[in-house]
């Protein structure tokens, strides 16, 4: 069975042959149908730590959450469709952005987003002591702090969707929720866009309740479906809310 993940079409686990390392992946949504982890081999420890993949997936609602790596200066346009069509969603940043971009991190949460982390230095978090994830997590929520007065971050995705169980453990310590996705394609190289209507087929294609879906925001494809991706859902019955409220829908 093929597995689709963020970073191609390969089985997740033991990434790079390092038993109880896993990259992050999931069998698709098909016509509506949710999509599973349950054959990965990493649904156990996902689940015994909390970290999300879906929602409530007997209610007709997304999650829009957007990896923001660097920026390649599309993300002012999302933030004007966001804003536009009234959608709130989760920027997970990394150090290099935090430092790069402080304009545009006030911007998020001046906007009602909330920005996640996606660790200081975008390391295979896998490989890190307990004691040097601590501090990849607190340099990004404290700098973030300091530019934007978001006090509170308690949401991370790991950098390329790698974890381990260690890693879950530790972070959950932390007081962090892991969050994965059940939308994803293809979309993070730069070099390879294919244009909008493409990500517009393959996001629409995918959508399911409780769908948390995952967009990189250095995609150009991306920024130009974006609205219409938003009309089309919404036309499907479907409504666009925050991880705050899915934690209050779930008593998280």
């Amino acid at each position: 069975m093929l597995i689709a993940i963020l970073w191609g079409v390969i089985s997740p686990a033991a990434a790079f042959g390092q038993p109880g390392v896993f990259h992050f992946g999931f069998k698709k949504s098909v016509e509506g149908r949710l999509p599973s982890i349950d054959e990965e081999g990493f649904k156990e420890i996902v689940t015994k730590h909390g970290a999300l993949f879906l929602g409530d997936t007997t209610q007709k609602e997304l999650y829009l959450t957007f990896d923001n790596g660097y920026e390649n200066g599309y993300t002012p346009r999302i933030l004007d469709v966001l804003k536009d069509k009234q959608v709130p969603a989760v920027f997970f940043v990394t150090g290099h952005y935090v430092k790069d971009q402080p304009e545009l991190l006030k911007r998020m949460v001046l906007e009602g987003h909330i920005v996640g982390n996606h660790s200081w230095s975008h390391p295979d978090m896998s490989t890190l002591s307990e004691s040097s994830i601590k501090t990849e997590l607190d340099k990004v929520k404290e700098h973030v702090e300091t530019l934007t007065g978001q006090k509170e971050m308690k949401y991370l995705r790991p950098p390329r969707g790698i974890f381990s169980e260690r890693m879950l453990a530790a972070s959950k310590q932390f007081g962090y929720t892991n969050v994965f996705w059940s939308v994803a394609y293809k979309d993070w190289d730069v070099n390879a866009q294919r244009g909008s209507q493409y990500a517009y087929n393959e996001v629409v294609k995918q959508l399911h309740p409780g769908a948390i879906i995952l967009l990189h925001s250095i995609s150009k494809d991306n920024t130009e479906a974006l609205g219409r991706i938003i009309d089309e859902a919404r036309r499907q019955g479907y409504l666009f809310k925050s991880l705050d409220q899915m934690g209050i829908d779930l008593n998280i």
